[in-house]
């Protein structure tokens, strides 16, 4: 049989060390050893033994979740074997986090991590009770988080100089170091002329990146179990 659908770049290799790699720009593959975390419903393939358990996220995270919508639900994967994950054909980015990293990242983002990282949902410090994606996952440790973006992201520095001001709708993550808050930009007679779309913002100030996709978030679909 041939056909280009055979060639090298698609196909599986042998495992070689354990933990994450890319499969492509759209897929992330986790060589198990023990255990990982991921998102629910993110795997689409796996082989050798392994056990998917669905994974609570505390009291505290479970209450956020059904006040905004936004959370992280998460499965540890057990055993010895491979799996494969993806979500919805995102782009799939490994980030390396060190000791002493911080980095904020929407749950809506996050696609699978090593269990030597520490989670925590965290209110978005300035953002009140309204907008979207004000619960986020705050990561620290040390190990490997792939992270998922609908289209490629930019990626914005920050400085104390030049403030970034986002969509909630459209940010990723940044770096944790960086101070926010919600800023108006829209004056109160464009309001009552029907508005520009375009009224409240996260502003990020400090040292640090923001990052964001390049449009804003549709309704997400529940996780399966």
């Amino acid at each position: 049989m041939k056909s280009d659908l055979f060639a090298a770049q698609h196909m599986a290799q042998p495992a070689t060390v354990p933990g994450m790699s890319l499969q492509n720009s759209k897929s992330i593959r986790y060589v198990v050893n023990g255990e990982m975390l991921a998102r629910q419903g993110a795997m689409i393939a796996y082989r050798g033994s392994l056990q998917f358990e669905r994974k609570g996220q505390g009291i505290g995270g479970m209450l956020k979740r059904a006040v905004t919508g936004e959370g992280l639900p998460l499965m540890a994967v057990r055993g010895q074997g491979e799996a494969w994950f993806a979500q919805e054909a995102a782009n799939c980015f490994i980030v390396e986090v060190e000791p002493g990293d911080s980095l904020t990242i929407n749950g809506r983002n996050v696609l699978c991590f090593d269990p030597t990282l520490s989670y925590e949902i965290k209110t978005v410090k300035g953002a009140g009770m309204t907008g979207g994606g004000l619960f986020n996952s705050v990561f620290t440790g040390h190990g490997q988080l792939a992270v998922i973006c609908e289209g490629d992201p930019i990626v914005i520095p920050v400085s104390q100089q030049y403030p970034v001001y986002v969509d909630t709708d459209a940010v990723v993550g940044w770096t944790s170091q960086l101070h926010t808050s919600l800023h108006r930009s829209q004056s109160v007679g464009s309001m009552l002329r029907g508005g520009s779309g375009e009224a409240v913002q996260l502003m990020l100030q400090g040292e640090g990146y923001v990052i964001v996709r390049p449009s804003e978030a549709t309704p997400t679909k529940p996780a399966q179990s």
